[in-house]
């Protein structure tokens, strides 16, 4: 069974204040993009997990996708099988490719074991993998609030327009993103700036909390959000609490010699 695990990108992101379980509530659109990783799950003698694709740090046993497994194992009579993640999405970039294979994971095994489990009750499980994991069970244009695990579909479409993710050579970790936020509540709510669909108004309302934390860390990525809108974006934004941009263009941009070699750039569209 093969599936394609997608990315998505923040359209806004409020920190708005500290939990008393050490998490932040906030408040986001989660939408999903065509970027995708290659996620292949089969019966097999013994577990396995194989990997390809742009490199994955850390222990493998802490891969979400693991993980999502061994969650799974420990209320149902699962038989080995062995997996294999070819990874397209970039690690530590906001775009949630972790979170999205995770969440892949349980819906696969959901079908090949026939477990019937609905979304409600595999979105559970995707939250104890992380807090971005219940929105890949729907994976629908969303607005996203408390710690990320409270999911509202939204009528949102931004089909026709193209998107450029460039991620340069810098990884960011949540954690320390948090901890250099000041939160608080918005001018502008995400979900009233997207009311309308006017685009027009976004890069001056639609903020991205982490952004200014982040570029304040690396002052490079001022030039990264500067170049994509004088190649013609429409709005430009930071995406979750990583490094990678994204740029929504009408018309296709021309990258030759817009970025150096060593960053990441995918173009796609919506």
């Amino acid at each position: 069974m093969i599936s394609f695990p997608n990315a998505k990108i923040n359209l806004g992101l409020d920190v708005i204040e500290r939990r008393n379980d050490g998490y932040h509530n906030i408040s986001s659109c989660f939408y999903p993009i065509p970027l995708k990783d290659i996620l292949e799950i089969n019966l097999s003698k013994a577990f396995s997990f194989n990997k390809s694709g742009l490199q994955i740090p850390g222990d493998e046993r802490e891969n979400l996708v693991v993980k999502a497994y061994k969650i799974l194992k420990k209320d149902f009579d699962l038989p080995p099988v062995s997996i294999h993640l070819h990874k397209n999405i970039p690690m530590q970039s906001g775009l949630g490719g972790g979170s999205s294979d995770g969440a892949y994971t349980l819906r696969m095994l959901n079908g090949l074991f026939e477990l019937f489990l609905d979304n409600s009750v595999i979105s559970d499980y995707a939250l104890k993998l992380g807090s971005d994991c219940p929105f890949f069970i729907y994976n629908v244009p969303s607005i996203i609030t408390g710690k990320g695990e409270e999911v509202e579909e939204i009528a949102f479409d931004l089909n026709g327009y193209i998107i450029c993710i460039v991620k340069p050579d810098v990884s960011i970790s949540t954690p320390n993103a948090y901890q250099n936020i000041q939160p608080g509540n918005p001018d502008y709510p995400v979900s009233t700036i997207l009311s309308d669909q006017d685009m027009g108004n976004w890069k001056e309302m639609l903020k991205n909390d982490f952004e200014k934390v982040i570029i304040n860390i690396h002052p490079e990525l001022s030039e990264l959000k500067s170049r994509l809108y004088r190649m013609g974006a429409l709005y430009v934004s930071m995406t979750g609490s990583g490094s990678a941009f994204y740029g929504i263009f009408k018309d296709p941009p021309s990258f030759k010699g817009a970025f150096p070699d060593n960053y990441f750039i995918w173009l796609g569209n919506l």
